[in-house]
């Protein structure tokens, strides 16, 4: 018996596990023979290989638990270097690289490491995934680069159909054969996301958006106040955002803002106002948020400005400040702030951006001076799931572009952990056609670790698989306002729409009560 085999089939005797166990027994059993711990990923792959059915171990030996505790895992892939329409003063550019990326950002060398090849780049992250102990069942695709909508239309569908086939394990010919695939494939696309420019949204683009299987878009907002967007070389003004947003919603699609306070024409002021106007003006209310303050970069035209002495970044005090005003007194209960920071390598940055483990910093001052942040990402149940726990059914309405949103959620009563989330829209004006005179969900997300079902068994440790994504279906349906109801569902999830009575009609799946 080997050192790592010894350890697993001690840990498989254990009647409680967590990590600290499994780092105690390794301490043991290494002591025992004056040798050093092995890594995890041995145990993992040993454990594997004895076939052996005990989840709590699975998740014990995971490594970054926190890639698979919102139910799914985040794949991102970059697409390759392209001209882009764009010239805004703060974009970096650099040789071999598309437009806005630099070379050490980790999704760039793992693109660079494939040559951009998005097949390669989806088939190493799950390997590396897999290894390091995490389920990947449920892939949450995020396709990033410059200007999605200004590539190639074929180029596109050939890179999303080399995404699906990656995950399948197996060519497709046609890029619809690849999706249906994917819908009985062990691996399967459950989210697609491409990250666009708001003036680049058309009702032929949400098309062809739907022809890939896209569900969630973001787009570069950065600012939603004209003379800022005019200084910043942006190339379009507020009403590309507002009318954006409206198709967007309107067609299903799960809409995310990526933000930049901070830029040259705002300040502190400004930027706290642009924020509130995010959650107040119906014209906008966006689903999920990344913040991305305004770096300065050798590689970007606003260095210039900032050698000359006309334009001065935030301290790391000052961002601080502002990004915990905003998640204490500004963000809803129904948004999820994504990042609020942008992951750029220390020796690009000249100045700004405060530091890397800006969101830690966040946690603490926020836990000093008592206040939690409302966002979903911060209330997400995680690894904290209690079965024993009391949840209750919360409903949020609003007015947003044109249209009227229903939010439903399973949480405790203090509204401090979220379990499993529904989002439904009344649209004002449809699109494609086959959503006229129906209410569209645009999105079902049941939270805490993600699981697979092993032979019948579920993780007690993870809300995953306990039907609360069903009972929220099912309430959607009663309070929905017309006969037909459509979900914009990702491809690998349409069975579970099937299960629940949906069918696939012109990329949707719908129902009608009564059916």
């Amino acid at each position: 018996m080997n050192l790592a085999e010894e350890i697993v089939k001690r840990l498989l005797e254990k009647e409680k596990i967590s990590r600290e166990v499994v780092d105690q027994t390794k301490r043991n059993v290494c002591k025992k023979y004056g040798v050093n711990c092995p890594p995890n990923t041995d145990l993992i792959e040993i454990y594997r290989s004895m076939d052996a059915k005990d989840q709590r171990l699975e998740a014990a030996l995971r490594l970054r638990p926190v890639r698979s505790l919102s139910g799914v895992v985040n794949v991102s892939v970059l697409t390759k270097p392209y001209e882009c329409p764009g010239d805004c003063l703060y974009c970096p550019t650099q040789e071999g690289v598309p437009k806005s990326y630099l070379d050490d950002e980790p999704a760039v060398m793992r693109a660079k490491l494939n040559a951009f090849d998005a097949k390669k780049q989806v088939e190493n992250r799950i390997r590396s995934l897999t290894k390091t102990g995490h389920p990947t069942d449920k892939v949450e695709l995020r396709i990033v680069g410059e200007t999605w909508s200004y590539y190639d239309k074929n180029y596109r569908e050939e890179f999303v159909k080399s995404c699906f086939e990656a995950l399948n394990g197996k060519k497709a010919e046609t890029l619809k054969e690849a999706q249906e695939e994917n819908e009985k494939a062990k691996r399967k696309m459950v989210t697609l996301s491409i990250e666009t420019r708001p003036d680049y949204i058309t009702k032929r683009e949400i098309s062809h958006l739907r022809k890939l299987g896209a569900t969630m878009v973001e787009i570069g907002v950065q600012s939603v106040f004209s003379d800022v967007l005019r200084k910043n070389k942006r190339g379009h003004d507020p009403e590309a955002v507002i009318k954006a947003t409206k198709l967007l919603k309107d067609a299903g699609f799960k809409v995310c803002y990526q933000m930049m306070p901070n830029l040259p024409g705002s300040d502190f002021e400004k930027d706290v106002e642009m924020m509130k106007l995010l959650f107040e003006d119906k014209n906008f209310k966006p689903d999920f948020l990344k913040i991305y303050p305004c770096m300065v970069l050798k590689e970007a035209p606003l260095y210039e400005l900032y050698k000359k002495g006309e334009y001065e970044p935030y301290t790391t005090d000052e961002l601080i400040r502002l990004l915990s005003k905003i998640k204490k007194d500004i963000i809803p209960y129904w948004v999820r702030i994504q990042r609020v920071i942008r992951d750029i390598p220390s020796q690009y940055v000249v100045a700004g951006g405060g530091t890397s483990n800006l969101r830690e910093k966040l946690h603490e001052k926020a836990k000093k001076e008592g206040w939690r942040c409302k966002c979903i990402r911060c209330r997400e149940v995680k690894d904290n799931y209690d079965p024993e726990e009391d949840l209750k059914l919360f409903k949020q309405e609003f007015e947003a572009s044109d249209g009227k949103e229903i939010i439903l959620t399973f949480e405790n009563r203090e509204r401090t952990k979220l379990f499993s989330l529904l989002r439904m829209r009344v649209p004002g004006n449809p699109y494609p056609e086959v959503l006229k005179n129906s209410t569209i969900i645009r999105e079902i997300h049941t939270y805490g670790q993600q699981t697979m079902i092993k032979d019948g068994e579920v993780l007690e440790a993870s809300p995953q698989h306990k039907g609360l994504g069903k009972r929220l279906v099912k309430e959607a349906e009663k309070l929905a306002p017309t006969q037909k109801i459509s979900v914009i569902s990702g491809i690998g999830a349409r069975n579970y729409w099937r299960k629940n009575g949906y069918k696939l009609k012109d990329s949707y799946m719908i129902k009608e009560k009564g059916d």
